[in-house]
């Protein structure tokens, strides 16, 4: 049976207040709809967007449907005009398809094993145990963002990649800028530029005095010296901010789940649990873009060739066909599967490294801190806009008992 077909337009900008970890109400009302609706873009293209768990998941392992740069030429909430996007530059196989995309992601495959990821838990440790000490020496108040969130995924990521000391500030002051989604245009393409310089110059000294890192570990492999950095600047973005503000998010949830944070603070072994139902509740990676590149049958409806469909994760993280009381907080829920990961060829590579992160990190912030509290109203905390590819808090102000 056809499902009924809903259109929705325009997307939504922001989330409705007092609801900042629920989906754009448009997106969960669309859903309420069937699993698919019509999406027309603001360039007049008339696409899809899909909010049902079985169907976003079926897309994201269907090869009918490309990731492939040069054709995500249509925006959601800007008009570019008759623009030509390019290819993906190399090693950014984030956005290719088979098989360019397995050529850059095979050699990294035996990098971020569970086994491997699993190592790095008592550095992942140490790195959290010494920023918390200083926001304990410095005493009560601290955002937690510029604390505690963004420098622990940073440190673990310059560290996989071999990245000097010396270098890290200024390193983690650029991929903070281009990813941080409060720079200006000048400083995102400065930041950007800067980056890729240093990606570059940093393969090139890797080359001439190995290592012991992921990047060095690749020098082994065919990829070219400009496909490495490519290589890089994803795990880069990959590796810090969906992190950074999965830690920042997941706090604030629990902050405002007090019922949950009390089992997260009275069970440890709940830690790997907590962690996924997170994943799922927040889901900061929101959507995914993909394009038809042949007619596809989908819920009833012909999705044409050359159409562009949204993959609306964190609907479909939110499903109620999937997951029981979808919008509740539910540590303990037994039901897995999300996809806050994606899922398919293009599912995370470094999944178990922000699984490690996380499972190390809230339960020490919280055990370190039994009195940590928001130091502002909830709805003053300032959210990032619906518009950036990663949803989180710009800041979290918070405070404890001294």
């Amino acid at each position: 049976m056809t499902e009924s077909l809903h259109t929705v337009t325009p997307m939504p900008a922001e989330r409705q207040s007092g609801c900042p970890f629920d989906p754009p109400k448009e997106l969960v009302e669309a859903r309420e709809h069937g699993p698919i609706s019509r999406f027309p873009f603001p360039d007049g293209h008339q696409g899809w967007l899909v909010t049902g768990y079985d169907l976003v998941r079926s897309i994201l392992a269907d090869p009918r449907f490309s990731s492939r740069k040069e054709f995500m030429s249509h925006h959601p909430t800007i008009d570019y005009g008759d623009i030509e996007v390019p290819p993906a530059p190399p090693g950014e196989f984030l956005l290719m398809d088979e098989p360019q995309h397995s050529r850059y992601r095979k050699p990294l495959v035996g990098r971020f094993t569970v086994r491997r990821m699993r190592l790095l838990t008592e550095r992942v440790e140490q790195i959290t145990a010494e920023h918390l000490n200083a926001m304990e020496k410095a005493g009560p108040g601290a955002d937690l963002v510029t604390a505690f969130a963004k420098p622990i995924p940073a440190i673990v990521i310059c560290e996989l990649l071999g990245v000097p000391y010396e270098d890290r500030g200024r390193f983690q002051e650029n991929i903070d800028k281009f990813l941080g989604g409060e720079a200006s245009d000048e400083e995102l393409i400065a930041a950007y530029l800067a980056t890729q310089q240093y990606l570059a110059e940093l393969v090139a000294a890797k080359r001439a005095n190995p290592t012991d890192d992921v990047l060095t570990d690749l020098l082994d492999s065919d990829l070219t010296d400009e496909e490495l950095q490519g290589v890089a600047l994803i795990l880069l973005s990959a590796g810090f901010d969906t992190t950074a503000n999965m830690l920042a998010l997941g706090t604030f949830a629990l902050l405002e789940n007090p019922d949950q944070l009390a089992a997260l603070r009275a069970d440890r072994a709940l830690v790997d649990q907590a962690v996924e139902e997170l994943l799922r509740y927040l889901s900061v990676a929101k959507q995914f873009y993909r394009v038809a590149l042949e007619d596809v049958e989908l819920a009833g409806h012909t999705v044409k060739a050359g159409t562009t469909v949204i993959l609306s994760l964190n609907t479909a993280n939110r499903d109620p066909d999937r997951f029981p009381n979808p919008h509740t907080l539910d540590l303990r829920r037994q039901d897995g599967g999300h996809l806050a990961f994606s899922h398919g060829i293009h599912q995370c590579l470094g999944q178990q490294l922000a699984r490690v992160e996380m499972r190390v990190a809230l339960p020490a912030l919280l055990n370190r801190f039994p009195t940590l509290r928001l130091a502002v109203p909830a709805e003053e905390v300032p959210l990032r806009p619906e518009i950036a590819d990663i949803y989180g808090v710009k800041r979290l102000p918070v405070t404890w008992d001294a």
